[in-house]
């Protein structure tokens, strides 16, 4: 009796009954978001994710990178364990992860200065633009010109700090994080807009700068919001301008240097998501929905905004063209005035 099923089974007449459950289960499959029928997306995440972070512990791209990392892990339902492979502006750790196989357990979060960092720095292993594919935009670091207000009594914004470093070229100092920092890229962006002179004092990092700031040794610095966000609410720094395209929540009443005479002008430092490039498609757009999910989420944004960073979600299209442009734009600036990275 089997065997007569058997060799029925294997006859003309039944053929066509599975091969139509075929096309019906292909045409489900099609409409599955993500391509979820692909075996790729129905197995993906099935161990750890490592995001590595290229700057030390404790900085607003580690904490921010810590926050999303948790919450995107509770929908992946695996652990995303952040990696810091600090050094050489973020190029340490981006070769790894340029190096890395392009299965989506590799990640890392892109920053501003690993962006900025091969048009200041000969080392050249990889390419941003070749060896990852971007998964999403995550946040925006907003940064602020803050002035010493013993130093400048009298600035209570951008135009009158222009006047009075107009009035005295080349005899007011500026501070920074360092040669080729993102507040050094800035200002001297302000500089050749404004047609203005004042000397460039780079620090190693944005606490010491800061506390020459306080002590009025330097009146002046294009900051992390982050970092002078607690002076400013002491007053012991006066805020003059932010440098987004838009006010930031952090300091509503300070107006962005495009409101001051300058439209168009706009300096915002920010983080994102990349993945070695090959990375499947279906993985890629599976990370991508995630991070937006997990930027969406109101307890995230609120910590993240303790951290400094404000959640700002960009698809992959967008943060490529945003790669594109800002790379275009502070290269410009890195060559026209001869920046040199430390």
């Amino acid at each position: 009796m089997h065997s007569h099923h058997h060799t029925q089974r294997n006859t003309g007449r039944s053929t066509p009954a599975p091969r139509r459950r075929l096309a019906v289960a292909l045409i489900l499959a099609a409409a599955l978001p993500f391509g979820a029928g692909h075996a790729m997306a129905d197995t993906y995440p099935s161990k750890p994710i490592r995001l590595v972070v290229p700057f030390p512990p404790g900085g607003p791209t580690d904490t921010a990178a810590r926050i999303i990392g948790q919450k995107m892990s509770e929908a992946l339902k695996q652990p995303v364990v952040v990696d810091n492979r600090p050094g050489a502006s973020g190029t340490i750790g981006a070769d790894t992860v340029a190096k890395s196989a392009p299965d989506g357990y590799t990640l890392m979060v892109l920053a501003t200065p690993t962006l900025i960092a091969p048009h200041l720095i000969a080392r050249k292993s990889y390419d941003l633009f070749k060896d990852f594919t971007p998964i999403g935009a995550a946040y925006d670091l907003p940064i602020v010109m803050v002035v010493n207000p013993q130093a400048l009594p009298d600035v209570n914004d951008l135009q009158q700090y222009i006047a009075k470093a107009k009035a005295k070229p080349g005899a007011m100092n500026y501070t920074s994080a360092g040669n080729g920092s993102f507040g050094h890229l800035s200002t001297e962006l302000l500089k050749n807009l404004g047609g203005f002179d004042v000397q460039h004092v780079p620090y190693k990092g944005s606490a010491p700068a800061i506390s020459d700031l306080l002590a009025g040794q330097v009146p002046m610095m294009f900051s992390d919001m982050i970092a002078a966000l607690s002076h400013i609410k002491a007053g012991k720094l006066k805020p003059v301008a932010v440098g987004s395209a838009k006010r930031v929540s952090f300091t509503p009443e300070v107006k962005t240097v495009a409101e001051q005479g300058f439209p168009g002008f706009e300096a915002t430092a920010w983080g994102g998501l990349l993945a070695p490039a090959g990375t499947p498609k279906d993985v890629v757009v599976r990370l991508s929905a995630e991070l937006k999910n997990a930027l969406a989420d109101p307890v995230v944004q609120e910590k993240m905004l303790g951290a400094g960073t404000v959640a700002a979600y960009m698809p992959p299209e967008q943060l490529a063209a945003r790669m594109r442009a800002d790379d275009k734009k502070w290269g410009k600036v890195i060559k026209d005035n001869g920046i040199k990275g430390d």
